[in-house]
């Protein structure tokens, strides 16, 4: 560049900021409006409050034995598998809270407001309980004028095993409260260190620290009632078989001694031969009764073996601070952005030339 041009831009330079200060009352008009109007639309947006957890799952064997050569590869963005036969592994955690089910099952925890005013269940304080910014009222009335003339109230549909909502056919009204409690809740994942950190945001505070203890202890029995399915119901087998063994064989027992107290002083080779082979009966209903019994015992011992434990790094605690809505930051932006468009509308025609 030469002097002729360096010349240029600074008289360019100097008229733009002669400009600006010329019209520095119409800024100031601008950012007075500006400001009001942020500060009208701002104030009156609910204060929010996040909680966090932070947990580490067990790692099954297959999975710990790869631990070292999966936490190098992970730091290179590279996924070889976690080794573990589970369907349901620690990377797939953020996909769960996207679960309908495992979102309903949420609907019911008790939550209670800070100042102890709201004592009911999640899915009634989300219904009825929430603020709302005071310019969406009126919209929102609207909305719901308009709705009422073309959608008709659909009923509720209980879930079966005495649930309260059916997640296969969820209502409008609920499925909407789902998609909120979607929002108000987060699951992240960390490849490096296998920790799973649960998010939850809500009005109160104390609703938040409450959820975010709540849904950490529920993906907990969430993922141990998946872990231990199986062996559950593999008890459950050989309890009702070990259960008939042993009705068998306390039956078997009896005819044996009714038997033998009833041909005691007979020495026919007959009644010895009958004898002989109730008990033998006996003994073949005691030994499957024993089999079975081992077989409840081991079922039992796996559904221990394969509960997973969880270490609770972070634990819940009630935030002090709201962490948004950001007033003073929002107020700046704005001020920020109509400083720059209203710059760039004085001078578009110097912008066109110089681009």
């Amino acid at each position: 560049m030469n002097e002729n041009n360096k010349e240029k831009v600074n008289i360019d330079i100097q008229k733009i900021f002669q400009r600006i200060l010329k019209e520095r009352k119409s800024f100031l008009k601008v950012w007075v409006i500006t400001f009001v109007l942020s500060c009208i639309w701002i104030l009156p947006q609910p204060r929010y409050y996040t909680t966090e957890v932070s947990i580490v799952p067990e790692a099954s064997d297959a999975s710990a034995n790869a631990g070292g050569l999966a936490a190098l590869a992970s730091n290179f963005g590279v996924n070889i598998g976690n080794g573990s036969s589970d369907a349901i592994y620690p990377q797939l955690y953020p996909d769960l809270f996207s679960s309908t089910q495992f979102i309903v099952g949420l609907f019911d925890i008790r939550v209670k407001t800070l100042d102890g005013e709201v004592d009911t269940d999640y899915y009634t304080y989300l219904k009825d309980y929430q603020q709302k910014n005071i310019w969406f009222i009126p919209f929102d009335w609207i909305k719901s004028l308009i709705a009422g003339f073309f959608e008709k109230e659909e009923p509720q549909i209980e879930g079966s095993d005495g649930m309260r909502f059916n997640p296969f056919h969820l209502s409008k009204e609920t499925n909407n409260i789902l998609k909120a409690v979607e929002g108000n809740i987060d699951c992240t994942y960390s490849r490096t260190t296998d920790v799973v950190t649960i998010s939850v945001t809500d009005q109160d505070p104390y609703v938040s620290a409450t959820l975010a203890d709540s849904i950490k202890e529920h993906l907990q029995i969430f993922i141990t009632d998946y872990r231990t399915k199986k062996s559950r119901i593999d008890y459950e087998y050989y309890k009702g078989l070990t259960e008939e063994a042993r009705q068998a064989f306390e039956q078997a027992r009896k005819e044996f001694a009714a038997f033998s107290d009833a041909h005691q002083s007979v020495s026919l080779q007959s009644v010895k031969t009958k004898s002989d082979n109730l008990e033998n009966e006996m003994q073949m209903k005691y030994n499957i009764y024993t089999a079975m019994s081992t077989r409840m015992e081991e079922a039992q011992a796996k559904i221990q073996e394969n509960t997973p434990a969880f270490t609770t790094l972070t634990n819940a605690t009630v935030p002090i601070k709201p962490a948004g809505p950001k007033r003073m930051i929002f107020v700046a932006a704005m001020l920020f952005l109509v400083t720059v468009v209203k710059i760039g509308r004085m001078f578009r025609k110097e912008l066109v030339e110089w681009f």
